[in-house]
């Protein structure tokens, strides 16, 4: 992973994250948690997957796996993926859509390519984000959420389209129900187009999906892959240099420090013990129709 500060007035370091190889050319680049930065916000965890092409009778297997103390998101820009939960969801996701999983006490899931798109073959394209959850809510009872992407708010003007996957920005809010202050959008620029960064929320960061942004008034910028975080209280001015696609997340900060381990979130390091042990004892609950599962790491 590369960590570097930068220049620019605003901004507080910029990651470049390591790109991970799950087999099958199927990379992921995890972003957060990195060395110097753990969590923007209530975000602990940012995954972009892909892009990946798949032929005709490959796809995406991840086997069913725990989580606690945390809420999934599920984003894709390209393809589908097929997500089944022990709370008995079995949900399709597509580009646009928004897979909202609350673990809570504990669920499992598995993520796989179906059956239809797995016998074409195609591309996978997406981000997964995990948002740790405020402590009053850190055992509530699992749940799963779909929306679909006409119910998600969108703005658009000047070359600039901005959708709000979950939380508050710009005037609109998302029917995405969260647990805490957040923000995590998807937007898209025109070449030349701009987006002001706004300092509604307290911390702010921005990933750069593909394309490159520039900041205006200052030299310098920052090109695809790259998770630039705010200070707060800045507010920029973002120009897109060629099309560019970026993510903005961020919100208030969690007051207690959160320890991670494996899928496992908490505010506690005994509840990781404990959630450690019931994932080796099996005593989650089962995704139905799923027989397999990813054992815990040694």
């Amino acid at each position: 992973m590369s960590i570097r500060s930068s220049d620019v007035e605003g901004v507080d370091l910029v990651i470049l994250p390591p790109v991970r190889d799950l087999g099958d050319g199927f990379q992921v680049r995890r972003a957060l948690p990195s060395a110097k930065r753990r969590m923007v916000g209530p975000f602990i965890f940012f995954d972009q997957m892909g892009e990946a092409t798949f032929d005709s009778g490959e796809g995406l297997d991840v086997r069913p796996h725990p989580h606690i103390g945390l809420a999934t998101v599920t984003y894709l820009l390209e393809g589908e993926i097929l997500h089944r939960d022990s709370v008995g969801s079995v949900q399709p996701i597509r580009p646009g859509e928004v897979n909202w999983m609350t673990a809570g006490s504990g669920i499992v899931h598995s993520e796989r390519t179906g059956p239809e798109v797995r016998a074409s073959g195609g591309k996978l394209f997406g981000l997964q984000t995990w948002v740790a959850l405020p402590t009053q809510y850190e055992e509530v009872d699992p749940a799963f959420a779909h929306y679909k992407a006409h119910d998600i708010p969108r703005m658009e003007g000047d070359g600039t389209s901005l959708t709000l996957i979950a939380g508050t920005s710009d005037g609109l809010t998302s029917p995405v129900r969260t647990f805490s202050d957040m923000v995590y959008a998807d937007i898209a620029l025109q070449d030349g187009a701009r987006y002001q960064l706004k300092a509604e929320h307290v911390e702010r960061a921005v990933y750069v999906v593909g394309g490159e942004v520039e900041v205006i008034g200052q030299s310098g910028g920052f090109a695809t892959n790259e998770l630039i975080v705010f200070k707060p209280g800045a507010e920029i001015v973002l120009r897109a240099k060629g099309p560019a696609r970026l993510m903005l997340l961020g919100g208030e900060p969690l007051p207690e420090q959160r320890h991670i381990f494996w899928n496992f979130v908490s505010s506690s390091p005994d509840r990781l013990e404990q959630a450690k042990a019931d994932w080796k004892a099996q005593r989650f609950a089962p995704v139905p129709g799923e027989h397999d599962f990813i054992p815990l790491p040694e």
